[in-house]
């Protein structure tokens, strides 16, 4: 018997071959390849925000964003060393501004005149797009004028360094007007993306990234996103520090270094941004020690970083405080004075009763158009998203409801989730008594000036507390939480909402 060497022929033809990659999976690969790396609502908001970022950053005719006229004053401001409020002669009354460049002017009074001066419908709110081209293309001039801009000299430096450094990129690269302008807000843009863009990082292993993500796409955070404002870095900090809030208290994962010093960083950064959130700052100290990576001494420093953010936010209180005498210029003529915030807070405390009615009228008479702020009240033109924006933003919101993560009871527990909770309730009554003090004039009959976007800030952490207490999740018929295509639901109804704000609000404007 001759024994052979080579393979068993059988055998060979009997083992199984792997298919070849179709092209669909080859063209998928790279995608795939990435939503592992990052995470998929990290991949999904770095297409999203930048593509629609970008589109209302092009779309909203300069100036026509939310204050966008103060708030690109401020911004020019700071970009040039101005940190402190700087009082300025104005025949009408106590005010407060800084220099800005006469051909910069030129365009922001042409921008006011025309978004203050519309045709009735169907005609478009812009009269001459040419015009903006026109004076868009002069050169930054070296002589300068005065600007009142009171309403934002209040704010510290910190939510305008991405503006500050665009301007100041602009000037450096030659740019006229309307390029530095555009620059400007494409630079907040950037920064929005690298902000929250980190917080879903930190979350791509939980399904609760669809929650970040559907609060960090709706249309008025883009709009905003694209536009010059305060607004954009800080919604960009609270959505990380709800973000990192959600990570850490509420799934109960641990932070990385490179997480808990973001958090802490933010503590500090986020009450001199805007001092309505202040408090949500402040949550980190409700954060187990552990659940944070700090251990012996270590573990107080939450409370020194939010006694160091609370000392700063106090600080600048005090020092933005004399700019609240001049807010009454932001009302009509016949009010002018009338906004007196030592009078309102002396009624508050000696007429307590008359302050809640006072609050029961808004809420009856202005509930509605807050709701429809908060998916998007797009800008000066004050152009609505269409109910089908609303709509989809509200399908997409109550899947990344219900798909979140079960919470973890051992870290939030009932004492904690009520202590967020009250925190929510407390920022939210910061922000009426902030507008009842500071623009509402005295004896007035609502609180005026209460905007459905100042609660998109505060949405993650109060969504979160609801998905602790009310633990209902969707699954399917083998009772497991689905998560690619609920994934591919909230991106695309999200994505559908943009669509439709975006064609609105083009139609409206440019006709």
């Amino acid at each position: 018997m001759t024994t052979s060497t080579e393979p068993d022929a059988t055998v060979e033809l009997s083992k199984p071959t792997a298919p070849a990659p179709s092209a669909k999976d080859r063209a998928l690969a790279p995608i795939q390849s990435l939503t592992r790396r990052f995470g998929a609502a990290t991949v999904a908001f770095a297409v999203v925000a930048t593509v629609f970022g970008a589109l209302f950053a092009v779309l909203t005719p300069p100036f026509w964003g939310h204050d966008e006229l103060t708030q690109f004053g401020r911004a020019y401001q700071v970009a040039h060393g101005g940190v402190f409020p700087q009082e300025i002669e104005d025949d009408r009354g106590v005010a407060y501004g800084g220099q800005i460049p006469v051909s910069v002017d030129a365009l922001m009074g042409y921008a006011f005149h025309d978004y203050n001066n519309n045709p009735e419908e169907p005609f478009a709110m812009v009269a001459d797009p040419a015009a903006y081209d026109r004076l868009g293309a002069a050169k930054i001039s070296a002589e300068t004028r005065q600007m009142w801009f009171t309403n934002t000299a209040a704010y510290s430096p910190v939510p305008y360094v991405p503006a500050a450094v665009g301007i100041r990129l602009g000037e450096a690269l030659d740019l006229n007007v309307g390029g530095m302008y555009l620059l400007t807000r494409l630079a907040g843009l950037v920064a929005y993306l690298a902000v929250v863009g980190f917080a879903l990082y930190a979350l791509r292993e939980r399904r609760s990234q669809w929650l970040v993500f559907t609060v960090a796409v709706l249309p008025i955070a883009l709009f905003q996103a694209g536009t010059v404002t305060a607004d954009t870095l800080t919604n960009a900090l609270a959505i990380m520090v709800s973000a990192l809030l959600l990570k850490a208290l509420f799934v109960g994962d641990r932070l990385r270094p490179v997480e808990t010093a973001a958090l802490l960083a933010a503590t500090i950064a986020l009450p001199l941004s805007k001092p309505t959130y202040v408090l949500l700052a402040m949550l980190v100290v409700v954060v187990p020690a552990d659940r944070l990576g700090l251990a012996g001494k270590l573990r107080f420093l939450p409370w020194a970083f939010a006694a160091t953010g609370a000392a700063l936010f106090l600080a600048w209180t005090k020092v933005a405080a004399p700019t609240g005498d001049g807010m009454s210029l932001m009302r009509p003529p016949h009010q002018w004075g009338q906004v007196r915030p030592a009078d309102q807070l002396a009624g508050i405390l000696g007429d307590p009763v008359g302050f809640v009615h006072t609050f029961g009228e808004s809420i009856a008479l202005r509930d509605h158009r807050w709701f429809n702020q908060f998916f998007g009240e797009l800008g000066f033109a004050y152009v609505d998203v269409p109910a089908v924006s609303m709509l989809a933003c509200l399908i997409a919101f109550a899947v990344s409801v219900g798909i979140a993560d079960r919470m973890n009871t051992a870290t939030a527990t009932f004492r904690r989730t009520l202590i967020v909770a009250l925190t929510v309730l407390a920022s939210v009554a910061m922000i009426y008594v902030t507008l009842y003090m500071s623009f509402t004039p005295v004896d007035f009959y609502i609180i005026d000036g209460v905007q459905g976007r100042y609660f998109v800030p505060l949405a993650i952490v109060g969504l979160a507390v609801l998905a602790r207490w009310v633990p209902l999740r969707l699954t399917n018929s083998d009772g497991v939480t689905p998560t690619r295509g609920t994934a591919i639901t909230v991106t695309c109804a999200s994505t559908f909402a943009l669509i439709a704000a975006a064609a609105t609000y083009y139609t409206v404007i440019w006709g």
